[in-house]
């Protein structure tokens, strides 16, 4: 486990063929000591804070092996940073990591809250309709962590596994049932399970949950 890069953007306003977005998703590598609070990097901000920040959604992360991947569907090189990350990493995918898995990185320590949803502006950064869509399919998502100690963090730093999560959902499994399973009631109980889940992600599959409990009364009054 290392990290590739630490990256932080300032909100500002593109034109993309018309289309007028403003958003800090162009974020750039920063070196040194980096300051992280409880909503993030000292340095960074977010445009939309409804869908994105917060202390849920505080450090958002990517998995550098998938990299090559999209460079090779993409037809070009992708700087660190492309898919809007936080902290480029390396050794975490997301079917090996799950929600609440809690890790250390220089003086801060971060605990796994939800996937990260793919964002329609990666549409525009990348000139690719569709690929919101594919990030979906191929699970390749990155994912979001809170901030349960504050402190200082290096691109040098060590990143040490302080806690697996005894319930073991995958960051694979939840991003599974969030979009293409949503009718496993089963699944959905185990993820509600974890303490660490998200507020967000909990209502979406609460949600879910309470459909399939109404369509079921339906079928059986029916």
């Amino acid at each position: 486990m290392k990290i590739i890069s630490i990256n932080s953007g300032k909100r500002k306003t593109y034109d993309f063929s018309g289309k007028t977005i403003e958003t800090a998703f162009i974020k750039e590598p920063v070196s040194g000591n980096v300051q992280i609070n409880k909503l993030g990097i000292d340095s960074d901000e977010q445009a939309d804070k409804k869908h994105h920040g917060g202390h849920d959604k505080a450090i958002c992360l990517y998995s550098f092996e998938h990299y090559a991947y999209w460079e090779n569907r993409l037809g070009k090189k992708l700087p660190p940073s492309s898919f809007g990350e936080n902290i480029t990493i390396s050794g975490l995918l997301e079917d090996s990591l799950c929600i609440g898995d809690t890790f250390q990185i220089g003086g801060v320590i971060l605990e796994i809250s939800q996937p990260r949803q793919p964002c329609y502006k990666l549409s525009y950064i990348h000139g690719v309709e569709k690929l919101p869509l594919w990030v979906q399919e191929t699970g390749f998502t990155g994912y979001y962590a809170r901030v349960i100690k504050e402190g200082s963090i290096n691109s040098n730093d060590e990143i040490t596994l302080l806690k697996k999560d005894p319930l073991s959902i995958s960051i694979a499994f939840a991003n599974q049932i969030m979009h293409h399973d949503q009718k496993n009631s089963e699944a959905l109980r185990k993820i509600l399970e974890v303490p660490a889940l998200s507020e967000s992600w909990r209502i979406s599959f609460e949600k879910m949950l309470s459909g399939i409990s109404i369509d079921n009364s339906s079928r059986i009054k029916g």
